[in-house]
């Protein structure tokens, strides 16, 4: 039962921190201020009004009594109540309304209406609080005659329902208000906290960011600095440590490639040339994988310049982009470049033609990259993207690398916050579907 409630109210209540808590801190004062109000309206306000109303349809009970009993002292009647009550009253020979002139949910029609039945029975009396602004009027069935009182609103009413409505509502206004003020300022600082970590996420710089807001929060921020500083520190040393590994080992190859010139025997020397120069492009490949995350700050991309830098940076006529305008996110140029330029190589250099769409879907962008080569086996998908797998074993290793273009390009599509995936392409080749938050 009760999992099932919580289940509901997950449904139904906002998922953001903000409205939370503004709920925690509206809710009881909203909920306060119902009570006050029903309170207030059942026990004070609706009694008071029943004693006036009653008080004054006593005294017009009592001019309707006067009168009849002795009708020649109206005159006197009529003045004493005009100068002691505010009242106007008048005796006039007409058909007594047919239509009625309450109002069905007003309270002071309410409380007239059943006070005037219970004294003067149905059919004998009309009233209408709202034909004019301050003054209510009244009019009374005494046998042939109608008296006709014109009387204040004030004796009918203790106070206006606006009024009263006004003075119930304007506290937890106000008070919300305040609410929202100060929960703004409290949930900021975790806004940009989880800001800072998405960029730190994708693999963006965080030199900018500063703890603020309260204890706890603080105390979050700093750890995530800490953190944060720790990553790139083990990032650069690691980039750092791999290029003097590289740098010393390029120093006995070049000595190498000296001493392979000088040896006559060509046949030899061309092969271990080969040997030699695919030791350096795995040293490069190694280099690039491991400095993939630190080398580069965000900017702002512009899609269909870049494409046309590959295209002409390929300059092959069986490569054709259809790149749609005005695509712009932010992201590391250089990495993405040169993820979408080893995707299209690969099907370049194991098919005939390669196709690439661009296009927006859904706050996405949508790169597919078709070929019409042999494709992959489906059981094999999950497997080229880890580092140093390649797929076929007899391949020459000047055509299929050392097993890294591809896991270098997933993980600089997922540090943008993307994806890719492979499947079969039109083209009865390999289709590459690359998807990165637009």
């Amino acid at each position: 039962m009760f999992s099932g409630f919580n289940k509901f109210l997950k449904v139904i209540l906002p998922k953001r921190l903000f409205y939370r808590a503004l709920i925690i801190v509206a809710a009881p004062t909203i909920l306060l201020q119902l009570i006050i109000t029903i309170v207030f309206y059942d026990s004070i306000w609706i009694k008071a009004n029943k004693n006036i109303t009653r008080s004054l349809v006593a005294q017009l009970k009592a001019v309707q009594d006067v009168y009849q009993n002795d009708k020649k002292n109206l005159d006197f009647l009529t003045d004493s109540y005009k100068n002691n009550f505010d009242f106007e009253i008048g005796i006039v020979k007409e058909n007594f309304p047919n239509s009625t002139g309450e109002r069905r949910f007003s309270p002071m029609d309410r409380s007239l209406r059943r006070e005037l039945k219970s004294t003067f029975g149905n059919n004998n009396y009309w009233f209408s609080t709202s034909k004019f602004k301050n003054a209510v009027e009244i009019k009374i069935r005494s046998e042939n005659e109608i008296i006709e009182f014109l009387v204040p609103k004030e004796m009918v009413s203790t106070s206006s329902v606006r009024l009263f409505v006004l003075w119930t509502t304007l506290p937890s206004v106000v008070l919300i208000i305040i609410a929202l003020i100060f929960l703004k300022n409290q949930t900021k600082p975790l806004v940009r906290l989880a800001k800072a970590a998405e960029r730190f996420g994708k693999g963006d710089y965080v030199n900018d960011f500063s703890p603020s807001g309260s204890q706890e929060i603080r105390k979050a921020a700093y750890e995530f600095d800490r953190m944060a500083k720790r990553i790139n520190r083990h990032l650069n040393q690691r980039s750092e440590m791999l290029s003097g590994i590289s740098h010393d080992l390029r120093t006995p190859l070049t000595r190498l490639k000296l001493q392979l010139a000088m040896i006559k025997q060509k046949d030899l020397t061309e092969k271990m040339s080969k040997d030699i120069d695919e030791m350096e492009k795995m040293l490069n490949d190694y280099l690039q994988f491991a400095k993939n995350q630190v080398m580069e700050n965000t900017d702002q991309i512009d899609l269909t310049s870049l494409f046309n830098e590959i295209k002409n940076l390929i300059n092959n006529k069986n490569l054709r982009i259809e790149c749609e305008n005005d695509i712009n996110f932010k992201g590391r140029p250089s990495a993405l470049k040169r993820s979408f330029q080893n995707v299209i190589q690969n099907g370049l250099t194991y098919g005939k033609s390669v196709n690439v769409k661009v296009q927006k879907s859904n706050n996405r962008v949508i790169v597919l990259i078709e070929d019409d080569g042999p494709g992959i086996p489906e059981d094999q998908y999950k497997n080229v993207f880890k580092p140093f797998f390649r797929l076929d074993k007899s391949r020459s290793l000047n055509k299929s690398g050392v097993g890294l273009g591809l896991a270098i390009v997933e993980d600089v599509i997922n540090s943008h916050g993307g994806n890719i995936q492979m499947g079969k392409s039109k083209m009865k080749g390999l289709s590459v579907k690359i998807s990165l938050p637009y």
